[in-house]
């Protein structure tokens, strides 16, 4: 049930008789209802149209007229019979109604007394008396006027018991809820109590009830006083249940507030206890972190940042679970080096000096870096390069950068990304969320504890993605000199600068890495190791480094280059170190087990001691084969863990024509051999050979060691010679090995792994290496001890290579073709 004012414009006020202010409660007397009955209601009536509520007869009703037209119907009203139709508003918007604005059902009205307000407004108080249908509208100026007829009421009542329940039940309910609403005052359960009359009784809650205009018409429009009245109690029980409802709710949040209040004032008292014992209060915890921040070099945007969070933070309940979020946020910025930066050295000296003690080899990474420092010498400042060390593993590439952080007396930081899968990882999760925390960038940079540390991203060709991002995406910003002077952490929410930090990226293969990544890194080749520095470094870093973690001393063991050469030659096929130091650690360990067991053992370790502990030689020297079988061709790869050479053959037996090619191979060498079969048939004459061969000889092309997958371009000139010989039977040159991409047109292109390659070709005593003629300039770059002993021919052309690799000798027991 409601409670409001009159309302202003027209609209009618049903509460008001049950307002605190009202004197008294005007109710239809058993007297008053049966003279109502017994009137008759005019054939026509003017029409007084009311906004946002609805007339029932019998109820006694204040309204305010303030349109013209409602003013003059009221007044002449007034002076006539007081009697005009009552009918409520489609639309309480609508300014000036018509017939088709209105209801067709309203209530006949009598004028009980006209007040004129001081504001000059007039206040009409009407009473319902009985209902009526509008026929036919017989004029609309100055006011509407209408003929009517009476809407009958079927008050015929079958069960009168169940009526008498759905009255006593309408009872309790507007009992109930006078109860429940404060707003109500105690006179209307007075009034309820004492209303006799069954429809009125009715008409007078359903009047009063907080329900909308249309609500209220559909009740008046019903003929049956059983069905006004069920549909009564059913709007009465929605309102008891949403009064209760909000009564609840209501409760509850008043509990929830004295219970915060209750742990105000519990704080409070707590903050004066921890004050007394000499404890930290949480004013004070804020000055600190306030007296820390102005020795903060930071942005004037970071300030503002900081101060509004901290201001936050004051205004927080320390009992809260945001606050310890808040305060956790707050000491990462207080923790962050902002704008402080470690002194680099420039003694460029003693920087090559350290470089060259921790790494043997490696000279371009050495050369970069000594680059960098006298740049920043000369300049004083720059934005620090992002390296990319690209190689096989265990050749030094992480543990390098070690050694330039102390060169260039930077802090240093490592990050590994293998196998990274979630961009948070980079960027951090927003602090919104439960457990969040900002991204490892960020974390590693306030461990470093400066903001230009040597940062190593280890492994970043590993990064993968999943259905939580593309971290590899996310490094593109910490990567991009021109983006990472506000490098945005989702957590931290403001950029820092990474700009001075000098990032060292590391990688197996370069081909796993995003284009847009590598694009913006300085790559640089760490190839593989040589026997001979194998050797040095073995001799220079392992051995002792072993020896010291056993425990032992150069008194309890020692090593030629000799035997150290045997482990590396027999016991490890790779391009780095890391095998050869198992090996070492092997041959320290059985010299610490016997010194522990008080055994003999030789002090100076011989090859065949070398045999003893590790077992007889598992890996050779790639050994060269001989010449004498036609098609047989040595080529030069590149693996993984080195160079290596590998053997083509070939082979012919009768058929039709077809070529069959085995050994693993990938796609491209399947190419590359069709290829050189389709120039081989395009130019058989120049080669010297009959055409009808390639009709009733069918080839097979195979690479030994098919467990091996193999691929790529290097064997194409490989392939060329292979069949060439095989058709025209003539022997490849002694000791002899190449590499090299072909095409159709002929022509020789250069590959890749060049110094590998080389290294394999004098493991297996080869003499003289063909390759095109671009790949001199790899040839330049290799140090010249590497290249002792090698004689080298450089093509362009296919031709060349046959006229290189092949000689005029036939082989033993040669095919007659054809």
């Amino acid at each position: 049930m409601s409670k409001s004012k009159i309302i202003h414009l027209d609209n009618l006020s049903l509460q008001d008789m049950l307002n605190e202010d009202s004197e008294l409660i005007p109710l239809l007397t058993p007297e008053d209802e049966e003279i109502i009955n017994n009137e008759d209601v005019p054939e026509v009536l003017p029409i007084l149209p009311l906004r946002n509520t609805v007339l029932f007869p019998g109820v006694v009703i204040p309204i305010t007229a303030g349109r013209d037209k409602s003013i003059q119907l009221i007044k002449d009203a007034n002076k006539g019979n007081k009697i005009l139709g009552v009918v409520s508003q489609k639309n309480g918007d609508v300014e000036d109604p018509t017939i088709d604005d209105i209801h067709t059902t309203g209530v006949v009205a009598q004028i009980l007394r006209v007040l004129k307000m001081p504001d000059g407004n007039t206040t009409v108080i009407i009473q319902g008396k009985k209902r009526f249908e509008i026929e036919e509208v017989i004029q609309e100026e100055p006011y509407l006027k209408a003929k009517v007829r009476e809407a009958i009421e079927d008050r015929e009542i079958e069960d009168k018991k169940e009526f008498d329940a759905i009255i006593d039940s309408i009872k309790e309910l507007a009992l109930e809820i006078i109860k429940e609403n404060p707003m109500l005052p105690s006179e209307a359960s007075f009034a309820i109590k004492n209303i006799k009359s069954n429809p009125f009784l009715v008409n007078f809650i359903s009047s009063n009830m907080d329900l909308s205009v249309a609500q209220k018409q559909v009740i008046l429009e019903k003929d049956s006083l059983k069905e006004r009245a069920l549909l009564t109690l059913k709007n009465l029980n929605k309102e008891l249940q949403k009064l209760q409802l909000r009564n609840a709710i209501q409760s509850k949040t008043r509990s929830d507030l004295d219970q915060q209040q209750k742990e105000y004032y519990l704080h409070q008292q707590l903050k004066t206890i921890q004050e007394e014992l000499g404890g930290v209060s949480h004013d004070q915890e804020l000055e600190e972190m306030r007296a820390k921040a102005k020795d903060k070099k930071w942005t004037q945007e970071v300030a503002d940042t900081f101060e509004k969070e901290i201001n936050r933070l004051k205004r927080m309940n320390p009992q809260m679970a945001e606050y310890g979020v808040q305060r956790n946020y707050l000491e990462l910025m207080l923790e962050l080096p902002w704008g402080e930066y470690s002194e680099d050295k420039f003694d460029l000296k003693k920087a090559q000096k350290i470089l060259d003690r921790d790494h043997f080899g490696l000279e371009k990474v050495k050369e970069r870096i000594v680059e960098h420092l006298a740049v920043l010498k000369l300049r004083g400042d720059m934005k620090s390069p992002i390296i990319c060390l690209y190689g096989p593993p265990g050749v030094g590439k992480t543990s390098l950068g070690k050694s330039v952080a102390e060169a260039l007396g930077r802090k240093y930081v490592r990050m590994s990304l293998g196998g990274l899968r979630d961009e948070a990882e980079i960027r951090g999760h927003r602090k919104t969320y439960i457990g969040a925390m900002p991204g490892r960038v960020i974390q590693n940079i306030k461990k470093a504890g400066t903001s230009n540390p040597v940062f190593v991203l280890d492994e970043i060709d590993k990064l993968s993605q999943s259905n939580q991002g593309d971290p590899s995406s996310a490094m593109l910003e910490v990567l991009d000199p021109e983006q990472n002077t506000e490098f945005y952490d989702n957590y931290l929410e403001v950029g820092f600068d990474l700009s001075k930090v000098l990032f060292i990226a590391t990688a197996n293969n370069l081909g796993q890495i995003p284009w847009a990544l590598r694009d913006r890194m300085e790559i640089i080749n760490v190839t593989g190791y040589t026997i001979e520095e194998k050797t040095e470094i073995a001799k220079k870093y392992l051995f002792p480094k072993q020896l010291k973690e056993h425990g032992l001393t150069t008194d309890h063991l020692k090593i030629g280059k000799k035997e150290i050469e045997k482990i590396v030659e027999g016991y490890t096929r790779e391009s780095g170190v890391r095998g050869l130091e198992k090996q070492v650690a092997k041959v320290v360990r059985h010299a610490a087990k016997s010194i522990a067991m008080e055994e003999e053992y030789n002090v100076n370790i011989t090859k065949e001691d070398i045999e003893t502990i590790l077992g007889p030689a598992r890996l050779e020297r790639d050994k060269y084969e001989s010449n004498d079988v036609a098609g047989v061709v040595t080529g030069l790869a590149w693996t993984s863990v080195g160079g290596d050479i590998l053997f083509i053959e070939s082979i012919l037996s009768k058929g039709k024509g077809s070529l069959n090619i085995t050994g693993n191979l990938g796609k491209v060498m399947k190419e590359s051999a069709t290829i050189a079969m389709e120039y081989i048939k395009a130019n058989a004459e120049e080669f010297g050979i009959n055409p009808e061969v390639f009709d009733k000889y069918n080839v097979h092309i195979h690479v030994p060691e098919g467990a091996t997958p193999k691929d790529g371009p290097s064997a194409g000139i490989t392939m060329l010679t292979s069949l060439v010989s095989l058709f025209s039977q003539r022997k490849v040159k002694n000791k002899l090995a190449m590499t090299g991409e072909i095409t159709l047109r002929g022509k020789v292109l250069p590959v890749g792994g060049i110094k590998e390659k080389i290294l394999a070709a004098k493991r297996a005593d080869i003499k003289e290496i063909i390759l095109c003629a671009d790949n001199k300039r790899d040839i330049d770059e290799i140090k010249e001890n590497y290249l002792k002993g090698l004689k080298f021919h450089y093509v362009t052309e296919m031709s060349e290579v046959i006229d290189i690799a092949l000689t005029k000798q036939k082989v033993k027991n040669a095919k007659k073709l054809v």
